[in-house]
């Protein structure tokens, strides 16, 4: 998948936003067009994070990194939901509990429906985005739920929330509009916030296992096996270890057993064949260690 266009798209699309829906915000006072405010400011910083930590992850390794810089993108992951999620919605649940205690008027309406309709329909765009980049990359949305792209998992969660949130603020402004029951905007802003930090509490577990060193899943590990125990040449697999380094990166580490009799030039010709096999059929394992084991 093409990272950088889904981020640089959520870059320009929340630039535009902040800016539309701060102004209908001061105009009419509303708490829920102010958390979409809010969300979009954060959410625009959450990009530029990780698009930041995209192309860190992409520098060479050296002496101090021989595996690489693919863990930024998770670190810069984690910073971003940190910022988008939890500090957007601490802001928001403030701002709703204080709009719904002390309701405060809501005026200009008819402008911040369609602030919010606006709002929705970039976050559609934005979703739609990402979808064209999944299909673009041949797998499927749920594939793409369950991998390890963290980052662009949050932006996806993101666009969600976010229409989610709209349909909350809209809901809100017609119970306004007809009944004049103020707090209403308060209850949509507190569902918004509510929903900010639960995905952000989520997200933040799953970045947590990916940065202190989470290995790659069973069914991975299973095909993995079966790829080198197909060599005639190899008798057993003593160990199989592995670490995560990137959404797109991987190091694994095994422990072979092979078949009595052969040279030393021939272990290492099978270890370099099937070193070669486990790439191909695991373009994720840039990094493998073939131990040869009696």
């Amino acid at each position: 998948m093409r990272s950088q266009v889904v981020i640089v798209v959520t870059l320009v699309l929340n630039a535009a936003l902040f800016a539309l829906n701060l102004d209908i915000a001061i105009v009419s006072g509303s708490r829920a067009v102010l958390a979409q405010a809010i969300y979009s400011v954060t959410d625009l910083v959450g990009a530029g994070l990780l698009l930041f930590g995209l192309y860190a992850s992409q520098l060479p390794a050296d002496y101090r990194h021989p595996f690489g810089r693919g863990k930024e993108r998770f670190y810069w992951s984690l910073i971003s939901i940190v910022v988008t999620f939890t500090i957007a919605g601490l802001l928001a649940l403030s701002a709703g509990v204080a709009q719904y205690s002390s309701p405060a008027p809501i005026t200009h309406i008819g402008e911040a429906l369609l602030v919010v309709g606006a709002t929705l329909t970039v976050s559609a765009v934005g979703i739609a985005v990402t979808l064209r980049e999944v299909r673009r990359s041949q797998t499927t949305l749920q594939a793409f739920l369950e991998s390890r792209r963290i980052g662009l998992k949050s932006v996806f969660y993101q666009d969600v929330v976010s229409i989610v949130g709209c349909l909350a603020a809209f809901v809100a402004l017609v119970i306004i509009y007809r009944t004049g029951r103020y707090e209403a905007d308060g209850a949509a802003a507190i569902i918004e916030g509510v929903l900010l930090v639960i995905t952000g509490i989520v997200l933040t577990l799953e970045s947590r296992g990916l940065l202190i060193g989470q290995a790659l899943d069973p069914a991975e590990a299973r095909t993995i096996l079966s790829v080198v125990e197909q060599d005639p040449r190899v008798a057993k697999v003593r160990a199989l270890q592995s670490m995560v380094l990137g959404p797109e990166d991987a190091l694994l580490a095994l422990r072979v057993n092979f078949h009595d009799g052969l040279t030393t030039d021939q272990i290492e010709k099978a270890i370099d064949e099937v070193t070669l096999a486990l790439q191909r059929s695991h373009p994720v394992l840039r990094h493998v260690i073939i131990e040869p084991e009696s």
